[in-house]
């Protein structure tokens, strides 16, 4: 399907120079000379490197429909990563680097979602909201509650993450893995 330059928005998948590029970041340009034109930053799906580009609204681009599967993360096997298709149990094996440092979200049954293009998996999309235990963090020092302050806690995972003062160790928080933030405690 084409679109227009101006219509690119963030997490789009096009095609351009002969590569797949998602989307990052998009922002519309008026310059008080000459015409507006869209300013994006693109990341390959293949290679990773980045690319800004100018988008003029009479340019035309290919975007990329994915088809999406649901899959479920099984296990880990070295660097590989298993994973298998809900509707028809087919397992599928991706690198974790594939992943990146979300592949520590990763959590035994967790349902994901597998973007393909032309039968090869090119993107994952984990729950956006994970709930996990507080391996580590500071006490709390009297008194720093009255302040809107954060302390550095380290979860079950291994990630580090800032929490609110009154967070201890062994309680169980819900994190967004896309911006790898504390977003409240769990419910119990």
């Amino acid at each position: 399907m084409k679109i227009n330059g101006n219509e690119i928005r963030p997490g789009n998948i096009i095609e351009y120079k002969n590569d797949l590029y998602t989307a990052v970041k998009t922002q519309a340009v008026k310059p008080g000379k000459g015409g507006a034109f869209a300013q994006v930053e693109l990341k390959s799906i293949t290679t990773g490197t980045k690319l800004n580009e100018r988008f003029r609204a009479n340019e035309t681009v290919e975007r990329i429909r994915l088809e999406q599967r649901d899959h479920t993360y099984l296990y880990a096997e070295g660097d590989m990563l298993i994973f298998m298709n809900v509707e028809n149990y087919d397992q599928i094996e991706l690198q974790s680097d594939f992943i990146g440092d979300r592949a520590n979200f990763l959590q035994d049954g967790m349902l994901v979602v597998v973007d393909f293009y032309e039968d090869r998996a090119i993107g994952i999309k984990l729950p956006d909201q994970v709930t996990l235990k507080v391996a580590d963090t500071e006490p709390v020092i009297k008194g720093q509650t009255s302040a809107n302050s954060f302390k550095p806690a380290t979860l079950e995972n291994g990630v580090r993450v800032t929490v609110p003062p009154f967070i201890k160790i062994d309680e169980m928080i819900v994190v967004d893995t896309n911006e790898l933030i504390y977003l409240r405690r769990a419910d119990k």
